[in-house]
C-alpha cells in the first residue's frame, strides 16, 4: 500500500465541500419553515 503525503493529498478531488453543505442546511431550514407557516398560520403579534 502506496503512503500519500500531504500535497497528494491536498490535490485529490471529490466529496462534498463545506458551501455545499451549508447550502444544503440553510434549504432544510427555509423548507421547515414554510411548512410551519402552512401548517400553523398563526398572526404576528405586535
Amino acid at each position: 500500500m502506496k503512503s500519500v503525503d500531504f500535497l497528494e493529498l491536498e490535490q485529490v478531488k471529490g466529496g462534498v465541500s463545506g458551501w455545499t453543505m451549508v447550502g444544503i442546511c440553510a434549504l432544510i431550514v427555509f423548507l421547515a419553515g414554510v411548512f410551519e407557516g402552512i401548517t400553523s398560520p398563526n398572526p404576528c403579534n405586535k
